[in-house]
């Protein structure tokens, strides 16, 4: 077995797809209309679905907006540079919903940022050499 698709309800699929494929640098794979359902599923990832998990955003036609509840939790996507990655996502006019530092009670490096619906994706630093003396600098000053 293995994951294949994480799906959520869009109210804009339009908002979505540029949050997604432009912000967060994903591809559209594929979108189909089914007419006699009213819906569009749309799916986008980083790879080919062959070799992929990827998400399916469904768009029922004419709902704008969800109940997003309290049992979802996040997206994860990791990066190799947190800091640089929020700081585009902000010029692109994506929202960061917690700035990149430590996780609490750890010392990983995540952000969160927030999707137009309200679904939130983190952000997890990859172990890289380019990204240790942000790491190091980033834990110093939560320490202090």
């Amino acid at each position: 077995m293995r994951l294949l698709h994480t799906m959520l309800r869009v109210g804009n699929l339009d908002k979505s797809l540029q949050f997604y494929c432009d912000v967060l640098g994903m591809k559209l794979l594929r979108r189909k209309d089914y007419p006699g359902g009213e819906f569009t599923l749309a799916f986008i990832g980083y790879g080919d679905e062959s070799d992929n998990s990827v998400i399916e955003l469904t768009y029922n036609w004419g709902v704008e907006k969800y109940d997003l509840g309290n049992g979802y939790g996040h997206i994860a996507l990791g990066v190799d540079d947190i800091y640089t990655t929020c700081e585009h996502i902000k010029t692109l006019g994506g929202k960061v919903t917690r700035e990149p530092g430590p996780m609490k009670h750890g010392s990983t490096v995540i952000a969160f940022v927030e999707d137009p619906d309200g679904y939130k994706v983190e952000l997890i630093q990859l172990k890289n050499q380019n990204s240790a003396a942000k790491q190091e600098s980033a834990a110093k000053l939560v320490t202090k």
